[in-house]
């Protein structure tokens, strides 16, 4: 298991549409947090569960300053960052031990972001 430590993360559902960009302390609790959806908001919503990028920081205060440039980057940027290590945006929370998650969903065009 991982230690507790700063960290950016990216997370994408399975057709890469949408992406959320988010900092935390606890990696696997909050990709846990994630796939449970028991925390309301955007990735619930939208389904979004699938780690395609983490990048691991000494201190939370480099960690969220990091996410939020990642934030404001244009969505090509994010897709080139995560294409470096992970060009087939294969869900990296199973290296931590979670089980794979469904390679195709079925999308609900009512819910998807403007």
């Amino acid at each position: 298991m991982m230690e507790r430590q700063p960290c950016v993360y990216i997370l994408a559902p399975a057709s890469h549409s949408t992406l959320y960009t988010g900092v935390t302390s606890d990696l696997l609790g909050r990709i846990w947090q994630h796939r449970e959806g028991v925390v309301p908001g955007f990735t619930k919503r939208y389904g979004i569960k699938r780690l395609v990028w983490f990048e691991i920081h000494e201190t939370m205060e480099s960690a969220i300053l990091r996410e939020k440039r990642i934030k404001r980057w244009p969505r090509a940027w994010k897709y080139e960052l995560i294409g470096k290590n992970n060009p087939n945006w294969r869900d990296l929370a199973v290296d931590f031990g979670f089980d794979p998650l469904p390679t195709k969903t079925k999308a609900d065009p009512s819910s998807r972001p403007g």
